[in-house]
Order: structure tokens, then sequence, then C-alpha cells
């Protein structure tokens, strides 16, 4: 059972769990969901969300595994975490967890019931942080920035003395070759103009010798009147060419001085690009405007860098207003726990323990500015010290039981699966120990693995049960 369930928890899988080795291997759970409040949880990882949610876990012959929840394929990484906020084993081996100080604080703040004080520190945190972020941020700016201050100014100040123009670089480059053949194009257009205009046997003269020749026969036909217009229209056409000829030509000069500037100023284009490695003009000027807020950037860095640090001192101020006040309302709850605690773990059958919390404060950090360590000692005369270093398996299962049972009286927990809790216990510890269980499951589902001969000996424990599912061994 143990092992199906983790499997749905994310454990790894081997092929020696295959009951036939041939066949695919399916674990699945359906849980009710609806008192979880794990929506943000299931949009955060693309999942559909359903109050009655499937998990599913597929492990096929050759040892591959593939996971499921709501029918959407998930990673382990997501499997564990959804299914381990619905899922917890509590065992001599799986109570770890509790000398964890991170677990140890938030079972605090359970006990405090400081959710709305713990919001709104989770709140000013984000803020301070993104304000520090920023503030550091333009820190490592103004260092670099400052160090590229000469070198940005520089090619900045360069390109703006060049006054780039967006399509200049193409205008310039056709000018200079009307420019470099301006002797050629003016000896060929003035040869066009001669033999359209003077020559003895010109264009213009023959169109008008052939447009005579039509006009003379127009009316004899439609068509030869449409060949004598067509003819005209020629004409007309004709000099229009020429006389755009004749402005062309008229333009057309060969000016070595404006050559030579034409040429100096593509060089200057061209060593731009070159030197930064681009393409053409408009990627000159958008470089410019880079290196133009980069300037501007490090003249007002002074102001930037004043607002930034005023606006982290503000949210940090902020962050330790609200850091007191929670650590307030978990300072009032140390006493309390330690009592209670204290008091289940004696009628668990520990009757020397002691419980302490350790408390000490630092610099705020994401859960605040509290350090916690619960001290333990289950033997008369011992100084109670850190879980780990003090207390047996036996010991630390029961004082987890002890923690789980306080935290079902303040949240909605996971189911409980309790593995041989009852483990080295009798007679009223057992009778208590059932009680408890029997408390937790009005409003949380508890299922208990235990031997049948523990349960034949121990029948007033099994009717104290009133929505826990229990689950056998055989004795050996």
């Amino acid at each position: 059972m143990l092992g199906a369930i983790g499997l749905l928890l994310g454990n790894l899988a081997d092929t020696k769990v295959l009951w036939d080795s041939n066949e695919k291997c399916i674990t699945e759970g359906t849980l009710d969901i609806s008192s979880y409040k794990l929506e943000e949880l299931f949009e955060a990882e693309n999942i559909d969300y359903e109050a009655q949610t499937l998990i599913r876990r597929e492990i096929s012959p050759n040892g591959k595994s593939r996971a499921f929840i709501n029918d959407t394929p998930v990673t382990l990484d997501v499997m564990k975490k959804v299914s381990r906020r619905l899922m917890d084993i509590h065992s001599q081996h799986e109570t770890l967890e509790l000398g964890n100080r991170i677990f140890q604080l938030q079972l605090i703040d359970i006990c405090a019931d400081n959710d709305s004080i713990k919001k709104e520190y989770h709140l000013a945190w984000i803020e301070y942080s993104k304000a520090k972020k920023t503030y550091e941020t333009l820190i490592r700016e103004s260092e670099q920035l400052k160090q590229e201050s000469d070198f940005i100014n520089f090619q900045l100040n360069e390109l703006v003395k060049a006054d780039l123009k967006e399509d200049e670089q193409e205008k310039l480059e056709s000018g200079l070759q009307l420019m470099e053949h301006a002797e050629d194009i003016k000896v060929r257009f003035n040869r066009i103009i001669d033999q359209s205009l003077h020559s003895e046997f010109s264009i213009r003269a023959g169109i008008g010798e052939v447009r005579a020749q039509l006009q003379a026969i127009a009316s004899y036909s439609s068509h030869y009147s449409e060949l004598a217009s067509r003819i005209e229209s020629l004409r007309l056409e004709l000099e229009d060419i020429i006389h755009e000829i004749e402005k062309e030509e008229s333009r057309i000069e060969f000016d070595p001085i404006k050559i030579e500037q034409t040429k100096d100023r593509l060089s200057l284009i061209y060593q731009l690009l070159q030197k930064h490695r681009l393409k053409n003009i408009p990627a000159l000027l958008e470089l410019q405007q880079d290196l133009q807020q980069k300037a501007d950037k490090t003249l007002n860095l002074d102001a930037s860098l004043s607002t930034a640090k005023a606006s982290m001192e503000k949210t940090n101020e902020a962050l330790n207003q609200k850091a007191l006040l929670l650590s307030k309302t978990r300072q009032k709850a140390f006493a309390p726990l330690s009592k209670q605690l204290t008091q289940l773990i004696k009628e668990l059958g520990i009757p020397d323990a002691v419980l302490k919390i350790e408390h000490q404060t630092g610099q705020p950090g994401i859960d605040g500015i509290d350090s916690l360590e619960l001290l333990f000692s289950a033997n008369k005369g011992i100084p109670p010290r850190p879980l780990a270093q003090v207390a047996s398996g036996g010991e630390f299962s029961r004082l987890m039981f002890c923690v789980k049972y306080l935290m079902a009286e303040k949240k909605k927990l996971p189911t409980l699966i309790l593995d041989e809790i009852d483990n080295g216990v009798s007679g009223e510890i057992a009778l208590q120990l059932g009680k408890m269980m029997k408390t937790m499951a009005k409003n949380h589902q508890i299922i208990t693995i235990t031997t049948y001969r523990k349960l034949r000996q121990r029948g007033m424990l099994i009717t104290s049960f009133t929505r826990t599912i229990l689950l056998t061994r055989p004795s050996v």
C-alpha cells in the first residue's frame, strides 16, 4: 500500500514492483481537493483543475514511468509538488521534516493563526525586493557607465558630428556615379539630341514626313486616320523625351571638387559602418540614439540612484514594521504551543518530556526575521537539545504525530497515512492515541496501517475511529 502511494507521491519506480513483468503497472488515486485551495497551483502548472482529481502513475515493463494529473501528462517534479500537498505519510522513518527549521516556523505560524499578517509581510517583502533589485542594478550600471563614459561620449560625438541622414548613402553613391561619368553621359545626350533634331535625316523630320503623308489619306479610311493619330502621339512623345534629355544634359557637369567632397563623405560613412560593424545608416542612427540614452543616463545617474535608494529605504522600513508585527504573533504562540505539545507527548508515554522553543531574530528574509529551533528532552535531568540530537525514532514519530494533531485543529491537512504509529505502545497510551486519531478524523482523512495482532489486542482502539480507514498486515 505504501509503495503504491509512494508512486503517486512521485517516488522513483522500479520494475520489481510489477506483479507481472510483461504487463504495464497502473496506480491511481482519486482525491477530493475541493477544500485545499490549489487552483493557483494547478493553473501555474497548466493542469486542468477538478475538485475530484485523478492522479495516475504508469510503469511499463521496460522500467519507463509516466505521470498524469486529470489525464494531463506531467513530470515527476510536478507530481511531487501537487501530490505532497494532498498526502502525508507518517512513520518513524519519514518524520525528518520536524527537525527542519522551515517546517518548525510553519508550525508556529499555523498555531499563531497569522495568515493575514503573513500575507502583508510577503507583499512588503516583494516590494522591498523589487526596490532593492532596482537600486543594485542601477549601482552596477552606474559603475559600468562611469567606466565607459568617456568612450560613450567619444562615439556619440563622432556620430553627432557626422550628422547622418537616413537615405544619404544611396543618394551619394548614385550622385557620385553620375559625376564620375559626366563627360560620357553629356556626349551621348548631345548625340541623341543631334540625331533627333538637327541632322539631315533627323528622327523629328522623318516622323514629320510620315505624319504628313498619313494625314493626306486619313479621310479615306478610319484605319488610316487611326494610324495618323498614332504617329501624332509618337511625335509628341518624342518631343517630350527630347525635352527631358535636354534638361538632363544641362544639369550634367564635371566638378572635380564636388566629386572629391562626395568621396570624402562616403568614405566617412563606410568607416563608421566598418568601425561599428553595421550594414547601413539607419543602424548607425539607432546606435546613436542608444549612445545618447546612455549618455543622458550617466548625466542623470546621481538623481536616479538617489530616487532608487529612497524607494528601497522606504520599502525596507515598511518591511521591518511588518516583520516586527509578524514576529510578535509568533512569539505569542511559543508558550501555548510548548505547553500543548509537552502535555500531548506526555500522554503518549513520554512522562518526562520537555519541549522548548529557542528564538532569535535577524535580518528580514522571505519568511520574516525569526529563526526558530525546537528543543526537546525525553528524559529527566537531560536539558532540551535540538530534535535531531536527542529524539529516538519512536519519540520522534510520536512528537510529530502530536504536532500534526495540533495542526489539524487549525488547518486542512493532507490525507494522513499513519504507518504503525502504534508501534511500541499499549494500554492507556494506545487508547489515548486512538482518541486523538478519532478527533483528527472528524475533519481529515486518516489511513492507519497496523497489524492484525495489534488490532485484536486493542479492540477498544478500533471502535474509537470514525472516519479512519484501517489497513492491516498479518502478524508474524
